[in-house]
């Protein structure tokens, strides 16, 4: 299993709006980054990721599950676009702020302190398991 981090402007789509689509969960459309959109060929049915608000809140505010491998993107006609579909898991009891991750030693390679504005991006085994510590969550 891989661990990943989805972020998304809350006024743009937000946790409470991930929850909504229950188990059905949601394409992860809209990314128009060759990077993120390699990561996500790169995703299994059952991986996991933190969901996190970006702009507003700055924290990770959800656990989501990978529910649909890559597949095209219904939000363009151009085939170079690929996404996801993720469905909501669990909210963490205490989101994890952008300032509490750039604190913590323990997550100074982290891919969100090193490059902020990538919208998907890889998270590595330990920093899964520091950052739902810190949200207050079992790993």
């Amino acid at each position: 299993m891989a661990y990943w981090l989805f972020k998304s402007e809350p006024s743009a789509w937000s946790w409470d709006q991930q929850v909504a689509k229950g188990d059905e969960g949601e394409e992860w459309g809209g990314v128009r980054n060759y990077q993120a959109r390699n990561f996500m060929r790169e995703m299994k049915v059952g991986d996991k990721g933190f969901f996190y608000h970006s702009r507003e809140g700055l924290e990770v505010v959800g656990i989501v599950e990978v529910c649909a491998e890559a597949h095209p993107d219904s939000t363009t006609d151009d085939d170079r676009w690929e996404c996801v579909d993720i469905k909501a898991i669990e909210p963490v009891p205490n989101p994890v702020s952008m300032k509490d991750i750039k604190a913590n030693p323990k997550l100074e390679d982290m891919v969100l302190v090193k490059n902020s504005r990538l919208s998907v991006q890889p998270v590595t085994e330990d920093e899964w398991k520091e950052v739902r510590r810190m949200a207050g969550l079992k790993s």
